[in-house]
């Protein structure tokens, strides 16, 4: 018999077998549960004792991890086995909003669970390796006393005790992974708009040259909390003027090659906007200022 603790997992689409099959690996008694039973065959036949219910699951571990769809759909899915919580830890790992996050953090907490809220930073075939981490936020006891088996799912990462935090970053990463993606298909969609160019002869070159500009970021970000804290001179700045040139160098090439040019007539507007408020320089202080509503 095992001496690690044991875990119910609640949701087994792809990320949720991921996440039991690591805790699986790693030892620790698991029990599964999902609407659709046999998607835990594979987890049964490698050791895993399937639930008959959602209260049979909960009642089965003094840690909980959810793993479905949204916040309404983990609601739908844990309100039968509400009086089951008690005195058990729930850690939700559905995507959702740091205000989704605090609710359901009353919620758990109303039933007299402890509640955990994270962010899986992750694809379910790299959960548990070293490219995996998962963002915890909420009380930090259930944190530490959880910790070790929660980081048998990848690096367990605390933010803090607002429980919305994990989700905050959570979406900002998600953020720049999305309009990082977005860059790369348009630099495919123009490269490859000539007879010549091919999706991977211009990929062979962005990868470098994104991560050589990788390198930059912990400067620039350097220069935001700076900015925060003193108002202390940034130590990256660019002329406008030169940053206004490329954005419409960018813009009118993607328009000559029927590519939408939408983002870079944006980004060129509001450049001139800033030369036209007496601002010279580019900074990565001023580039987060002008991205909030309230400047």
């Amino acid at each position: 018999m095992s001496s690690k603790p044991a875990v119910s997992v609640i949701g087994l689409g792809e990320m949720g077998q991921a996440l039991a099959g690591a805790l699986l690996a790693a030892g620790h008694p698991t029990t599964v549960w999902n609407r659709s039973a046999e998607k835990g065959d594979a987890l049964v036949a490698r050791g895993a004792v399937r639930a008959g219910s959602v209260q049979e699951a909960v009642l089965a571990a003094p840690l909980v991890i959810a793993c479905l769809l949204d916040h309404d759909t983990t609601y739908t899915v844990l309100e039968p086995a509400a009086e089951a919580l008690r005195g058990r830890t729930l850690v939700n790992l559905a995507n959702g909003t740091p205000d989704q996050a605090r609710r359901a953090e009353c919620w758990a907490e109303g039933l007299g669970a402890e509640y955990l809220d994270g962010g899986i930073m992750a694809i379910p075939s790299t959960v548990a390796t070293p490219q995996a981490f998962v963002l915890y936020s909420g009380r930090e006891r259930p944190f530490t006393a959880h910790r070790e088996t929660l980081e048998a799912l990848g690096g367990a990462v605390y933010l803090g005790a607002d429980a919305g935090i994990a989700s905050l970053y959570d979406l900002a990463l998600l953020s720049a992974m999305d309009m990082m993606f977005h860059g790369f298909f348009h630099a495919v969609a123009l490269a490859t708009s000539h007879k010549e160019g091919s999706a991977g002869g211009v990929t062979e070159l962005l990868v470098p040259w994104l991560s050589s500009m990788l390198q930059m970021l912990p400067s620039l970000a350097a220069d935001v909390d700076a900015d925060r804290e003193s108002g202390a001179a940034p130590g990256f700045a660019q002329g406008l003027d030169v940053v206004l040139a490329g954005a419409h160098n960018m813009a009118r090439a993607a328009r000559d090659a029927r590519v939408r040019a939408d983002y870079f007539e944006r980004s060129g507007a509001d450049l001139e906007e800033q030369i036209a408020q007496g601002l010279t320089l580019f900074t990565a202080p001023e580039a987060v200022r002008r991205l909030r509503v309230n400047g």
